[in-house]
């Protein structure tokens, strides 16, 4: 039971219709978007709202017994900062579970515009938001002050009738795996360098090259989502340590004789 939590990047909500009373008894919703939270959806978990920035927690240090984040961290300028918040506000033994976008993610639709670029303009510009790679998440949350960390990679593929599909549900709408919704999307570039628009030419040149590369053999086009799943926790004394370097009793040496040993130790 986690008698305080916090949901960083809440959006509207939709996190908290899936946790029960049970299990969180009160649960603080942090987003920098106003209007986000305004039109936040009804949850069965007491819960209140915050508007502030994912890098600048404004609460105390040891305050959440649960801190929570769904794919909302690729938006963060600094990540590093942000894991750090969230590692300061979590109390000792509390733990941080999150998700967040992948390096693969959208990799047919970047590749598509980049080589339509390429050849209508003679060079390119990023058109998707940046990712963290997934060799680089482990590193981030140690150096962040996390333990007894678990990384995690998923893969959702979601098939569209074409590259303008793919964008308009990027843009706005929702994304539908089976029966339930994955992802409020509206999502649209975030770079600074990013070019203000694609021309005509181009977006119908990336449309025929997403399709002759990565095209389906009913002919709808595939969008991969690629998910980084994370567990941390905060340090405390009650938590299990490896044991001290030299303690072993038996080498690795003698692990292709492990049923010998195991026998004997019955003996």
């Amino acid at each position: 039971t986690f008698p305080l939590a916090l949901d960083v990047g809440s959006g509207r909500g939709y996190i908290a219709q899936h946790l029960t009373k049970e299990t969180i008894e009160k649960l603080i919703q942090v987003d920098i978007s106003e209007n986000a939270l305004k039109n936040a959806v009804h949850s069965e978990i007491p819960t209140v709202s915050v508007v502030a920035d994912e890098e600048f927690l404004p609460f105390k240090e040891d305050t959440f017994d649960l801190v929570i984040s769904s794919l909302s961290l690729h938006w963060v300028n600094d990540l590093p900062r942000a894991f750090r918040e969230i590692h300061q506000v979590l109390k000792p033994d509390g733990v941080f579970i999150g998700a967040m976008f992948g390096g693969d993610t959208l990799y047919e639709l970047r590749c598509s515009l980049q080589l339509a670029e390429l050849e209508r303009e003679g060079g390119f510009s990023p058109h998707v938001s940046p990712f963290t790679a997934v060799s680089d998440l482990g590193h981030l949350l140690s150096r962040a002050g996390f333990n007894t960390l678990t990384v995690d990679t998923d893969e959702i593929q979601v098939n569209y009738p074409g590259l303008f599909e793919v964008m308009e549900d990027l843009q706005g709408k929702y994304i539908l795996y089976g029966n339930i919704n994955v992802f409020c999307m509206g999502e649209s570039n975030c770079s600074w360098n990013r070019k203000p628009l694609l021309h005509r030419e181009t977006m119908l040149a990336a449309a025929a090259i997403y399709r002759e590369m990565y095209g389906n053999s009913d002919g709808s086009v595939p969008a991969t989502f690629q998910i980084y799943y994370m567990i941390g926790w905060k340090f405390h004394e009650s938590q299990a340590r490896p044991a001290q370097r030299g303690s072993a009793t038996v080498s690795f040496g003698d692990l292709a004789k492990i049923d010998g040993l195991l026998s004997r130790g019955k003996k």
